[in-house]
């Protein structure tokens, strides 16, 4: 199968976007997108809220801050020189390995967009003028190793809900179709972000997400006015306020490769493991997926504070992300999912 001529993933040259760590408030969303950024296997950011509170910015600013990764040189699917385990067949079967430095891949992943275009397809231009089967590799392809970012994720078409289930599950995406048989690395931390008021999400793929975040419109006045100055001062005069906010962007970009290195490093305690545990089963949440999300997520999080051991302090701190969309509907219990988890919070670990 001929994957067509090599690719050096290049350098895109993109409009200006608003810096990470200009954006005033929404705590909890940016730790859960720096969580992400230190650890990928934590499964991905869900952000739902209200209309106009910054989702998509904050989504499209970390992908400013993200350090650049080694990829294989003109591979198309950017793989890993570092993991042969997971190398496309392409470069398996390479003599030798060229590395580049290249950004991560941050992909937008239209509401509109079809099948072909998400997973791949017969690469048309080339099969009309040579007669050649060639596959071009689709938006999966080019978000491996890095993130698929999928606004208003809520209102997603069912087929493509049910093409990123199985990547998401396998980790590979696998395209049989016009003659074609390919499969190569697809894995990829996945950002939803959407309005609750215009449909709820599927459960399958809700489970998928390893986080899930709330925002809401800031109801203190000086935040409200702190929002937009920054917003006007950066569309004024953007080259300035890039300038004015740069220190703070690169303190940032130090702050995840430091936690990054320090991950594998970090302890997670038996006790801590059963704090984890003992939270869930208090919530009732479905399956073990609850508790390892947690755990990974607590151990990022210690990361990023440059800590070496996981405590319950860090369990308290990201418990609601990782939980309040895992639980079940309790017809006694109508209490909204945040105020369930801080009440099981306190009732496990004490107030």
């Amino acid at each position: 199968m001929d994957l067509g001529p090599p690719i050096l993933r290049k350098p895109v040259t993109v409009r200006a976007v608003f810096p990470f760590a200009a954006i005033v408030g929404q705590d909890e969303m940016k730790l859960a997108l720096l969580i992400a950024a230190v650890d990928p296997s934590v499964g991905g950011v869900l952000v739902f809220g209200d209309r106009g509170t910054g989702k998509s910015t904050a989504v499209r600013a970390l992908a400013a801050l993200l350090p650049p990764m080694q990829a294989v040189a003109g591979c198309r699917f950017g793989c890993d020189p570092a993991r042969a385990a997971d190398l496309c067949e392409a470069c398996r079967n390479s003599d030798e390995l060229v590395v580049a430095t290249v950004p991560v891949p941050v992909v937008d992943l239209p509401l509109g967009a079809t099948e072909d275009r998400v997973a791949g397809a017969l690469d048309i231009e080339r099969a009309l003028a040579n007669g050649e089967k060639a596959f071009e590799p689709g938006l999966l392809a080019r978000a491996h190793r890095g993130f698929l970012y999928i606004d208003e994720v809520n209102l997603l078409e069912d087929h493509l809900v049910d093409l990123l289930l199985d990547v998401a599950a396998s980790g590979e995406n696998v395209v049989e179709r016009e003659g074609i048989s390919i499969r190569h690395p697809a894995r990829f931390v996945l950002i939803g972000s959407g309005n609750p008021e215009e449909g709820e999400l599927r459960p399958q793929l809700l489970d998928r997400f390893g986080l899930s975040v709330e925002v809401r419109t800031p109801t203190d006045l000086a935040n409200r006015i702190e929002v937009v100055k920054r917003r006007d001062a950066f569309e004024r005069n953007t080259e300035a306020f890039l300038a004015a906010w740069e220190a703070e962007a690169e303190a940032t970009r130090e702050k995840i490769l430091a936690a990054r290195a320090l991950l594998p490093m970090v302890a997670v305690p038996d006790v801590t493991l059963e704090n984890a545990a003992r939270l869930c089963m208090a919530l009732g949440t479905d399956g073990l997926r609850g508790e390892l999300t947690l755990i990974r997520a607590a151990r990022a999080l210690a990361a990023l504070e440059g800590d070496e051991v996981v405590g319950v302090a860090h369990l308290r701190r990201i418990a609601a992300p990782a939980l309040r969309h895992r639980l079940r509907r309790n017809p006694l219990d109508e209490a909204v999912a945040t105020t369930r988890v801080e009440r099981a919070v306190v009732e496990v670990f004490g107030p």
